[in-house]
């Protein structure tokens, strides 16, 4: 009997690991098929998975805007323009405030380059405020792309994240490009995913300025 002793724990103890590997392999069975559900409800992940190499993920041009009723608190970041100067956006209280999220390399970035810089020049009179917020770019890349497209407002080097953590939840992470615009309190009245149309940006503005 003493002799079967230490074959019998063995034999225990490999039962034990072969039950928790097999409840170890069916939780990431199910974890792996949650997220893969997740995933294919979500064309922004297809885009990422699908390996085409273009390195962004294009948005659908779709439109939302948000009654005041259904506007969140108004965002909170401070971040840090190419050129050094700090911002708050506590300072875009009290007016109607465009923040693209753009990066040289992107295609829709740079054909709807020149219409953001028209509107600017338009809304610029009245008080509202143009900002690009890129992601990735060195001020080299940066100051090239705005020099080519004749762009004239700043744009906030975001390598760090800040302006990104501050709208998480309205422009997803690498959905490039993506225009909000913010009403009068700093809150986030509406959204282009994707490339934008100039008249479409255009009503979307006003509106907010309207308000």
């Amino acid at each position: 009997m003493t002799q079967h002793e230490p074959a019998t724990g063995t034999t225990r103890g490999l039962s034990r690991r072969r039950v928790l590997a097999a409840a170890g392999a069916a939780a990431a069975s199910g974890i792996a098929a949650l997220l893969s559900g997740c995933a294919a409800e979500d064309p922004l992940a297809a885009q990422a998975r699908a390996g085409d190499n273009k390195n962004y993920v294009a948005g659908d041009g779709s439109v939302t805007e948000y009654t005041a009723a259904q506007r969140k608190d108004p965002i909170a970041f401070t971040g840090t323009l190419y050129d050094g100067t700090r911002v708050s956006s506590s300072d875009f209280v009290g007016g109607v405030t465009v923040l693209n999220f753009w990066f040289a390399a992107c295609a829709p970035c740079r054909v709807e380059a020149p219409e953001l810089e028209a509107l600017h020049a338009e809304f610029a009179p009245q008080g509202v405020r143009f900002y690009g917020v890129n992601l990735r770019d060195e001020q080299g890349t940066a100051g090239a792309f705005e020099q080519t497209f004749g762009v004239s407002y700043p744009s906030f080097n975001d390598a760090d994240g800040q302006v990104l953590l501050a709208v998480a939840g309205m422009v997803p992470p690498g959905a490039v490009p993506t225009t909000l615009v913010l009403d009068k309190q700093g809150r986030v009245a509406s959204r282009v995913l994707g490339q934008l149309e100039r008249g479409t940006l255009k009503a979307l503005i006003s509106s907010a300025a309207a308000e």
